[in-house]
């Protein structure tokens, strides 16, 4: 950390020195900066790129650094008005998701977010793992299009039932399985049934592709099998989005007989269901085996993710499917981007074969599981008259504002007093039936601070 401020020190000095040079002009030798300016060659060396890679200085191998040419500045700002014309009326709104991925300010406490705290993560692990991967013979070659063999086999091995690695693709994430999913599925303008609420980041992804979400209220046993059946007849649908294990706002499980259900109405609406397994890894409780497993007939379609248990970054997943709609995933995600990079899904593989990787899961468990109490406790002690169910996995609980609060302006209000929340409000494709907050008890640094963004959470909801 003090070298990477050492180097921008002097990389912003250096640029106070160029302010002042012509072009062509000489810089001092390496020598000479690092005498000057008391720092380490590596330092210098750094400082330099940086500014090469900003197109201030030129080096010239033999002959030393130079100021680079400097284009005149332009009259005035560019007038790109014309784009609005190109463009059309067609927008991509990432608001939802940007807030979700957006790190909070300094000193406030993240009681908001979807991934684990790096105390939770297995990083240790994955930088051995990376390592490892990174030095094969053939990290760098392109993998097999699927996805590497050993990859696509634990993914098959890890949902159960009779699935093999020939049912599997590798993609590169869970958010770019849902988009090739759906963009594979779904034409423009066709309706897509979502639980409701659910993900935001599907809601993105819908929208940005033309397609119409429409709500499927759920209670405390997941989604509304009845009201399943009244959307499909009613929109002519042909997809059902869910994440049945461990809901992303509520946490709520869809229920062993309504997962039957639910398969048993989209098959009479000739219809296909997304399962988002998002949160597998994440259980307290033991999680119940993925729709996919009781399903006879190709109609799921299932997505496994692995950020969740491991890191933001570790972008890898697997689109589940069989028969023609698992080639037209395929082809989709060959289309877009061709394949997850080798060196990730090779790591990925590292990491998940190792004995320490079931420890991992244990010790997750067991955190979340504490967590997820403390949590539960400091909120029943500030602000009882809230309404959290006791979620059996994941990383939030999902809670019921009193009537008449407008969760919007109390989530601007509790990061004003420094704890980050989620409005319930975006979760919700249409119009919801009350206010609600995502209270998130996987991102914050400990328990204590938990209770502590409570307390902060409480005054500004009490006030």
């Amino acid at each position: 950390m003090q070298q990477d401020s050492s180097v921008a020190t002097l990389a912003d000095r250096l640029r106070t020195d160029l302010g002042r040079m012509r072009a062509g002009e000489r810089l001092p030798s390496s020598r000479t900066l690092v005498e000057r300016h008391r720092v380490s060659p590596v330092t210098v060396s750094r400082a330099l790129g940086m500014l090469a890679a900003e197109g201030l200085v030129v080096t010239r191998p033999g002959s030393g650094t130079f100021a680079a040419d400097r284009p005149a500045p332009a009259a005035g700002p560019a007038d790109l008005s014309w784009q609005s014309v190109a463009l059309g009326d067609r927008s991509v709104d990432a608001s939802g998701v940007s807030w979700l991925l957006t790190q909070p300010p300094e000193g406030t406490i993240p009681l908001s977010g979807g991934y684990l705290h790096p105390s939770l993560q297995p990083l240790r692990a994955m930088a051995a793992a990376g390592a490892r991967a990174a030095r094969r013979p053939d990290a760098w070659e392109p993998p097999p299009l699927n996805g590497i063999a050993g990859l696509r086999s634990w993914f098959a091995r890890s949902a159960g039932g009779d699935l093999t690695a020939a049912d599997v693709l590798i993609t590169a994430g869970g958010q770019q399985a849902l988009t090739s999913t759906l963009r594979a599925l779904l034409p423009p303008g066709a309706s897509l049934l979502v639980e409701s609420p659910t993900y935001l980041g599907v809601l993105a992804i819908a929208r940005a592709n033309g397609l119409q979400p429409v709500p499927v209220p759920m209670d405390a046993d997941g989604v509304r099998p009845d009201l399943l059946a009244e959307a499909f007849a009613m929109t002519g649908a042909r997809v059902f989005y869910c994440q049945p294990t461990f809901n992303n706002p509520s946490g709520a499980r869809l229920t062993a007989g309504r997962r039957a259900h639910v398969l048993a109405v989209a098959r009479a609406a000739g219809a296909f269901v997304i399962e988002d397994d998002f949160a597998r890894h994440l259980a307290i409780e033991p999680a119940p085996a993925p729709m996919i497993t009781h399903d006879p007939d190709g109609r799921v379609v299932h997505i496994a993710s692995m950020t969740k248990a491991t890191s933001a970054s570790m972008r890898i997943a697997a689109v589940i499917a069989r028969g023609p709609v698992a080639e037209r995933v395929r082809a989709i995600q060959m289309v877009e981007g061709f394949f997850p990079a080798r060196p990730l899904q090779e790591a990925l593989l590292d990491l998940v074969s190792s004995p320490g990787w079931p420890r991992h899961l244990r010790a997750v468990r067991t955190a979340l599981k504490s967590r997820r109490d403390a949590l539960l406790t400091a909120l029943v002690r500030e602000l009882p008259q809230l309404r959290v169910d006791r979620p059996a996995g994941g990383p939030h609980l999902w809670a019921r504002l009193p009537d008449g609060i407008d969760d919007v302006a109390l989530a601007e209000a509790a990061l004003r007093a420094g704890v980050l929340v989620s409005a319930g409000r975006p979760f919700f494709p249409a119009e919801p039936p009350g206010p609600h907050l995502r209270i998130s008890f996987g991102a914050a640094t400990s328990e204590a601070e938990l209770a502590e963004g409570v307390r902060r959470l409480a005054q500004v909801t009490t006030s």
